[in-house]
């Protein structure tokens, strides 16, 4: 009788310890947030990442009633931006925006990484699918992409391309481009989107996979734009053909960028993020501003984004095998 009296003690003190945590945990989560939160972008100034992350801040900073702060911390083909946040408190105030390579290629190309993205981040919300745009100097001499595929093929190994440096998606274009073409370019990694655009426009590079940063050039007739790495065409230039009309079939070098935050961070706050940031991609100026880099809105569940991830994991990996492309 006694044991049965105190189990139904233990029963008790145990319902009642699990509903006190579970109401201040939505107590803390009511509180959230209440000093500035902090976006690390995982790439330099410039390029696609610090631009959507910069376009979805300001009005997240209204919605959350906090400053919304960006820091770009780049290298290492997005890691020590990846690291910082897997190893800050997980406590809603630390998020990273990334391009889709640091969950889906990385792991790939990086044996030793210092943090498992998988494991130690969480996704929060997809923000943009970006895509890639094959752009090439005005002097080049190709002026389709089926003449360039071609003067590829003619020249081996005296063109080059750049890239934001090496498992980036535009390398990753790049790559599954001469695979399929059976060219062979060379590959100048650089450390961002924005130094390799600037050395294309200089004329250092010949071509190389834009993440949209170069639309205004190529409007502006400083590049030429001569295929877009999509399964479909792009809404703002439908003249341009996709490598996979041109007889690269199946071409998809697409990826999702979007936001993260250190595993353990209270699913509440998962939720709330998740909720703001997919009604700010809803709304026309953010909308604008990811139009202009060429890429799409794609507000998704945090359990949606993962699965997208784990999907580019596999398709990514195949192209990484086959070419045998280490980390930096």
């Amino acid at each position: 009788m006694r044991n049965n009296t105190c189990r139904r003690w233990a029963q008790a003190a145990a319902l009642a310890l699990l509903a006190s945590l579970a109401c201040s945990g939505t107590a803390w989560a009511q509180a959230w947030p209440s000093k500035p939160v902090k976006v690390v972008v995982n790439f330099p100034p410039g390029g696609a990442a610090d631009q959507i992350a910069r376009a979805v801040a300001a009005p997240l900073q209204e919605a959350l009633g906090q400053p919304v702060v960006v820091e770009n911390r780049g290298g290492s083909g997005g890691n020590l931006g990846g690291d910082a946040v897997a190893k800050s408190a997980p406590d809603g105030y630390t998020l990273l925006m990334s391009s889709g390579g640091m969950v889906s290629v990385n792991p790939h190309i990086y044996p030793k990484m210092s943090f498992n993205p998988a494991k130690d981040l969480v996704p929060v919300a997809a923000a943009a699918r970006v895509l890639v745009f094959l752009v090439v100097k005005p002097e080049y001499p190709a002026r389709d992409i089926r003449a360039f595929l071609a003067d590829l093929k003619a020249q081996p190994g005296k063109r080059s391309f750049g890239s934001p440096g090496n498992g980036s998606s535009p390398h990753l274009a790049a790559e599954m481009m001469k695979s399929q073409a059976q060219v062979f370019a060379v590959h100048v990694p650089y450390r961002g989107a924005a130094p390799a655009l600037t050395d294309l426009l200089a004329g250092q590079i010949d071509f190389l996979f834009d993440p949209g940063i170069a639309i205004p050039q190529v409007k502006a007739g400083k590049l030429r734009m001569l295929a877009v790495g999509s399964l479909k065409r792009s809404p703002l230039f439908p003249d341009v053909p996709t490598l996979d009309e041109v007889g690269l079939k199946g071409f998809d070098a697409d990826t999702i960028f979007g936001f993260y935050a250190p595993a353990g961070t209270p699913a509440e706050v998962i939720a709330r993020l998740n909720q703001e940031i997919n009604r700010i991609l809803g709304s026309a100026a953010v909308k604008e501003r990811i139009a202009a880099l060429g890429g799409e809105p794609a507000p998704m569940t945090p359990a949606q984004f993962q699965a997208k991830a784990m999907e580019d994991s596999q398709r990514f990996g195949a192209i990484i095998k086959e070419r045998r492309i280490v980390g930096d």
